[in-house]
């Protein structure tokens, strides 16, 4: 019987979305059986063998909803195989991959309430046109502008199919 396993997360404009549909994509080509849903949609826990949750980052933290589904699930998520990822535009910048201890810096919420056996970080997605407050789009274009960062996408999807594959056998598989 395969393993049953749930991904999922949290997202604001989609990128982690997709990150998360990339690994439970990966986890199912693995031969486990798989549901990839927002956390607002995950009902129960007690029917998966493991969970991967991920997070859009926003002001250097997960998404609220994001720490309280770790949170309100602490009890239930320590007796299963765990693993965390989040999705952020500072790994995207010139010299990203410099910040990244200080970006895993950024679950130590989580890892505060459940001990994740592997954690992901990735860059994300930014299309200015979809940043919802009018002072966040002005303070995105400056930031272009500014060099900090560029408009598009910027998921490595090697990266994220090479991280699902290496924590798959973690989880149990």
């Amino acid at each position: 019987m395969p393993k049953k396993i749930l991904v999922t997360y949290a997202s604001r404009l989609d990128a982690t979305t997709g990150v998360a549909q990339a690994i439970g994509k990966t986890f199912a080509e693995s031969g486990a059986q798989v549901d990839v849903l927002p956390m607002k949609e995950v009902k129960e826990l007690e029917s998966y063998q493991a969970v991967v949750a991920g997070s859009a980052v926003r002001a250097a933290a997960w998404l609220p909803e994001a720490l309280e589904f770790i949170q309100t699930n602490q009890k239930t998520l320590a007796k299963k195989p765990f693993a965390a990822f989040l999705v952020c535009m500072t790994l995207a910048m010139p010299n990203g991959e410099a910040y990244r201890s200080h970006v895993s810096s950024w679950l130590d919420p989580v890892r505060k309430l459940v001990r994740p056996v592997e954690e992901g970080l990735f860059a994300g997605t930014l299309d200015i046109s979809r940043v919802e407050s009018f002072a966040e789009r002005v303070k995105f274009r400056l930031s272009v502008l500014f060099g900090v960062w560029k408009e598009g996408d910027h998921r490595d999807w090697n990266a994220i199919h090479a991280w699902a594959q290496k924590v798959y056998p973690l989880l149990g598989g």
